[in-house]
């Protein structure tokens, strides 16, 4: 995987969704962190991403144990100031997480972002 292809993509997260805190991209499976960036130093996103694959785990178990014909697209958890979204791939081997600041980021289009480079991250994680 090339390094320079991620930190595009993480640079037109920060770049591109307003409110943007933190972006990070984990592998699913080991919980290896591909990459990160923060605007905040007090915003670990390696860490949150972490926390939150314990989430992805948990869901994508659910998903199966109920017998789901169905993929996870992305799970939002609303906080009083913040939005964070795990995105999770087609092929589920990575997710991404996202923290935005909940007062400027417009959900709708920090979704399309992020729905719009997920396909070729895919392409360049396999």
């Amino acid at each position: 995987m090339s390094n320079d292809f991620l930190n595009v993509f993480l640079n037109e997260m920060k770049t591109n969704v307003n409110g943007f805190i933190a972006v990070a991209v984990t592998e699913i499976e080991s919980g290896l962190s591909f990459g990160n960036i923060t605007i905040d130093p007090g915003f670990d996103p390696e860490l949150a991403a972490a926390y939150n694959l314990e989430v992805v785990k948990a869901k994508l178990n659910a998903v199966k144990a109920l017998g789901l014909n169905q993929d996870i697209e992305d799970i939002l958890i609303t906080l009083s100031n913040q939005i964070h979204i795990i995105d999770i791939s087609p092929n589920k081997k990575f997710m991404i997480y996202l923290a935005a600041d909940a007062s400027k980021a417009n959900l709708g289009m920090t979704r399309a972002v992020l729905r719009k480079h997920k396909a070729d991250l895919e392409k360049n994680l396999a």
